[in-house]
């Protein structure tokens, strides 16, 4: 029998070492994992490198991590919002790398790691100080800049049910990144709303395949003491 089931959050992020690279599903509060980012914070990995779409949208997000000094690096399209001004700091003194990719760019990169493609060239970020130091090439009379895919050792996102083997089911706007991350990362954590048995979940609404999804935490324990995001 496939077990995926982790009891907590607690445990199923116990193994995220130094240096991880981690993909942090979400777009602003929507989708976002707050409380396998919250277990992080607790677990205090250190060093990590962090894609994510933004940072400074809400507390619980990857600004958490940020303000715990955990992260070494952070890869996103929009690093702006209410909770900018501490990463603002880090990278003035030094303690934090920032690495903006355009989203649409940003997406594709993880969509292409999760497929394999080692790199691709586009028309964004051409012309601009984003595209500087990358190689070019013309394309139909277009210049275009090669972009490196992303991949992670760990990918949090956040589902809506899934069944124990691991496929998953969305809430609505909570498909933004979670699908690309999850077959990006060698593994795959998610929190999720309720976990069902294999056969009770539509075929046709499942959007992330169990071959992606590692673990599997069901949020109602975790939710009692806590007030976090849960889009």
């Amino acid at each position: 029998m496939i077990q995926k089931r982790f009891e907590n959050t607690a445990k199923a992020v116990a193994d995220i070492h130094d240096g991880a690279t981690l993909l942090v599903g979400g777009f602003g509060g929507s989708g976002l994992p707050s409380h396998l980012i919250a277990a992080l914070v607790d677990q205090g990995a250190k060093d990590l490198t962090v894609v994510s779409n933004n940072i400074g949208a809400v507390s619980d997000g990857v600004a958490a991590l940020i303000s715990n000094n955990q992260v070494k690096k952070i890869i996103c399209s929009f690093p702006v919002g209410p909770h900018a001004d501490d990463l603002i700091a880090r990278l003035q003194n030094g303690t934090i790398e920032l690495e903006i990719s355009p989203q649409g760019t940003l997406a594709e990169r993880i969509r292409a790691g999760g497929a394999g493609i080692p790199a691709f060239f586009t028309p964004t970020a051409a012309h601009t100080e984003l595209g500087e130091g990358k190689e070019t090439r013309m394309y139909n009379g277009r210049l275009h800049v090669l972009e490196q895919a992303i991949v992670g050792d760990y990918a949090f996102i956040k589902g809506y049910r899934a069944d124990r083997w691991g496929n998953l089911v969305y809430n609505k706007t909570q498909r933004n990144f979670n699908p690309v991350m999850a077959t990006a990362a060698k593994i795959t954590i998610a929190e999720v709303d309720e976990i069902v048995e294999v056969g009770e979940l539509d075929p046709e609404n499942i959007a992330t395949q169990s071959v992606y999804v590692h673990r599997l935490v069901k949020l109602e324990a975790e939710c009692e003491g806590r007030v976090l995001v849960n889009g």
